[in-house]
Formats: C-alpha cells, structure tokens, sequence
C-alpha cells in the first residue's frame, strides 16, 4: 500500500480546478448515497419518523468510510444497492452487514481462485435486486405528470448513465421544471430551487472552465 497510502498532495488545494472535482465528487458521492438510502429504508420498511435519524446515521458511516478510504488511496465508501438483498431475506439490525463484512476480510486471501468466475456471473443476482429496489415505486403517482416524469427520468436515467446520482439530478431538476411550467410552484420546497441550480451548474460549468 505504500505507493498510495497517505499521499495526499495539497498543492492545488485552492485552485479552481481542485474546486470543480471536489463538488463534482461530493454531488456525485452524496447522491449515490442518499439514492440507494431511500429505496433501502423503503424496502426495511423503516417507520417515517424514523427515517431521518436512520438515514442520518448511515450517512455518517458513509463519510467516515469515505474519509477512511482516502487515507488508504481506495475508493469512496458506498452504501450498496446489493444490501437489498440482505433486508429481503431478513436483516434488519445490522447483523447481516456485520458478518458479510467479514466475509470480505475473508475473500480477500481467495482473491485468485474469485477471479476466475466471470463478471457476467453477478448478472442475474444484480436483476433480482433490482426487483426489490423497484418495489417502492408503486406509491408514485404517476397519474400526475408533474411526479410521474420526474420519477420515470430518474430511474430510466440510471441504468443509461450507470450512476444513481446523475439519475436523481435529471428526475430533480426536470421536477422542478415541470411543476413551474404546470404552475404548482407551492409544491417546491426553497431546497429543491438550491439543488436544481446547483446541478444544472455543475453541468455547464465543464463547459465554461
């Protein structure tokens, strides 16, 4: 690991540069994250008043294991969508991510032998959770056009872009979009105005950089 751990270079810290990779990675990170959250405490059937203290716990694990991996030279820490999985036959407590973390420890010394099962293998595993991910979708509206493009954009966007996060951008900010043109501004909350904007710059800014 000495070729990666610890190697931090700050001295484009303060460059605009440095600025539009740290905001890309953070949206595109934070999104993921908050994406499979949503759909995963749907599928646990975690109670409303719940959630945001659950989803806020998860989320600090997250960035602490982000932070973590850079120390190491690894990549972001990610909530994974395959965790659907494990809520489908049962956990709930933590238990289960517990014991397949240590699964992971253990994989790591047959990593040879695991290389030789093609990728294509996890194929039909990643489509059976991609049923249980879907589930949550039969409480959209999607009689109302004004929740039913945004939510359709943003699940069709995600397997086309083969990112969780660019999918929320499309479904948020055609959200914000359809609903001023239908004239049901009052259905925006101040927030989703702040992030429509941020992404859209976050779009155009590859362009004017």
């Amino acid at each position: 690991m000495a070729p990666v751990f610890m190697k931090f270079d700050f001295s484009e810290l303060v460059t605009a540069d440095m600025f539009f990779v740290v905001f890309t990675f953070l949206f595109v990170n934070l999104f993921n994250i908050v994406g499979v959250l949503i759909g995963l405490s749907e599928q646990a059937e975690v109670p409303e008043a719940d959630r945001q203290r659950v989803n806020g716990k998860c989320m600090k694990v997250a960035a602490l294991g982000t932070t973590i991996a850079g120390i190491f030279g690894a990549s972001p820490h990610i909530v994974a969508v395959e965790s659907a999985a494990g809520i489908a036959e049962g956990g709930r407590t933590g238990i289960a991510a517990i014991t397949s973390s240590i699964l992971f420890v253990v994989a790591l010394f047959f990593a040879p032998l695991l290389m030789v099962i093609p990728a294509a293998a996890t194929a039909p595993v990643l489509i059976v959770v991609g049923l249980f991910m879907l589930m949550c979708i039969k409480t959209i509206n999607f009689e109302d056009i004004t929740e039913g493009i945004p939510a359709f954009l943003t699940i069709i966007m995600m397997p086309f872009t083969y990112s969780i996060g660019v999918g929320i951008e499309w479904g948020l900010v055609s959200y914000v979009v359809v609903k001023i043109l239908a004239g049901r501004q009052k259905d925006i909350s101040l927030i989703m105005y702040v992030l429509a904007l941020i992404f859209i710059v976050k779009e155009v800014m590859p362009f004017i950089i």
